[in-house]
């Protein structure tokens, strides 16, 4: 029987192996959080709640049925901080942390399941960029919660409580996971600046894409002589102007739309922290410093967008990612003006990046159209309501407009698979379903059709 198992796991693709473990990885949160240890005596939760929460935990979305403060005990806390960190950096991050620790020698399959986890395009390196970001991401998140800590000794009567919630805190921000154990999200620190910063640069540690991390630790521990022949790659320019252009776009349009609305009666400094943290957290870290339903529907159709577009590749977040979103947006200025060719910082964009990125974006666009199209029979619920759902569980942001609870068992399983399908990637995710493709060199005459 295991020997018939192992034969038909080995003649899957890196791909389908990926699905296949993040799979199990969901089979065993559910297990974990459904321990007694886990959940507070007399709370109900459910088959269902347990596996959203799972799915939600290792897509690091932060969609959830239940509260998480009044459903987990701090064991429980505990186990659904250890899922989504985990989640986060990649499941096969968890792997490679055990094989490094038992000996285990990292052969060409696991390589391959490496590259294919965090997006890489080649196999050499993996593993050394793999302990790179675990190192990374571990110092980001204990400083984090070093800061979180001391800092909520304000808030909490004891340290034990002030740094559970920093270090809670600070990994769920890092991994863009969107979970807090406050009961209220980040609405308790609405107007607790110092807070909001961490956060927000936590997020975006997160959110920004390993590489540039990579790169940028590299760039800083060069010596100062060596600093000038330094090159960043195409990637980390793209992905850093991107990021950055996505955060601050938010942030104004936030600022202008709810200028008479929502921010109508803030001064200067709290209606700029007010869109400032959005546009960060819509991006994919899920918190929230104020109630969604209070922003009009011109801004939660713009943060619906921005959920939409995620963060960026080889990161903790979902959606399109930057890097899609930047080479449509080139491939529409170039075709416009007749170039053959896209080029940007004195760099040639190969024709299959340029394919990939808009078969994303399709792709993105009709699952999540049929998504709406589902919801809107299943649910009772306003489009504007759903739409916004749809896109924070397809950009693993968890936002939401607090329609999660209130949805069918049916849309309960959209949601999911959506939150799936944004964790692994929407590439992975047609790796899967395509298989190992079609190798023979057939070719059949070419003709043009008649296009727009």
């Amino acid at each position: 029987m295991f020997n018939n198992l192992r034969k038909k796991l080995s003649n899957l693709t890196p791909a389908q192996m990926i699905v296949v473990y993040y799979s199990i990885a969901v089979l065993v949160s559910v297990s974990l959080l459904s321990l007694p240890l886990a959940t507070k005596p007399g709370v109900s939760f459910t088959f269902m709640d347990a596996l959203f929460v799972a799915v939600s935990a290792v897509s690091v979305t932060g969609l959830t049925t239940v509260n998480i403060s009044e459903t987990f005990t701090a064991t429980g806390s505990y186990i659904l901080m250890f899922i989504f960190q985990f989640g986060g950096i990649g499941i096969m991050a968890l792997g490679t942390f055990f094989w490094l620790i038992i000996g285990k020698k990292i052969g060409l399959k696991e390589r391959q399941l490496i590259m294919a986890d965090q997006n890489q395009t080649g196999l050499s390196g993996v593993v050394k960029m793999l302990k790179g970001i675990l190192l990374i991401i571990t110092i980001i998140e204990l400083f984090g919660a070093l800061l979180l800590g001391v800092h909520f000794l304000n808030y909490y009567p004891n340290w034990h409580q002030a740094f559970m919630q920093g270090l809670f805190l600070s990994v769920s921000a890092t991994t863009n996971a969107g979970f807090d154990i406050t009961g209220a999200s980040m609405i308790p620190y609405a107007n607790d600046y110092f807070v909001q910063l961490v956060s927000v640069i936590l997020m975006a540690l997160g959110a920004i894409g390993f590489p540039v991390l990579i790169e940028t630790k590299e760039y800083l521990t060069q010596r100062n002589k060596n600093k000038h022949l330094f090159r960043f790659s195409l990637f980390t320019k793209i992905t850093t102007v991107t990021f950055l252009g996505l955060l601050v776009f938010g942030t104004l349009i936030i600022l202008i739309l709810e200028h008479n609305h929502f921010l109508a009666d803030k001064n200067w400094h709290q209606s700029f922290f007010y869109a400032l943290f959005q546009s960060a957290a819509t991006r994919s870290g899920g918190f929230a410093t104020l109630n969604i339903n209070d922003f009009t529907e011109s801004t939660l159709l713009v943060m619906s967008s921005l959920m939409f577009i995620g963060a960026s590749p080889s990161s903790v977040g979902g959606g399109i990612r930057t890097t899609t979103f930047a080479l449509n947006l080139l491939f529409l200025y170039h075709f416009a003006r007749g170039n053959r060719s896209i080029k940007i910082f004195k760099r040639e964009l190969t024709d299959e990046d340029v394919t990939k990125s808009l078969v994303v974006t399709t792709l993105a666009i009709l699952i999540c159209f049929t998504a709406v199209v589902i919801l809107r029979i299943t649910e009772e619920h306003e489009l504007i309501a759903i739409l916004f759902e749809v896109s924070s569980a397809f950009g693993t942001s968890g936002l939401s407009m607090g329609i999660t609870p209130d949805l069918s068992t049916m849309g309960k399983f959209v949601i999911i698979i959506l939150m799936f399908i944004g964790r692994v990637g929407l590439v992975i995710f047609l790796l899967f379903i395509g298989g190992k493709g079609d190798k023979t060199q057939i070719h059949y005459p070419k003709e043009k059709v008649i296009i727009g």
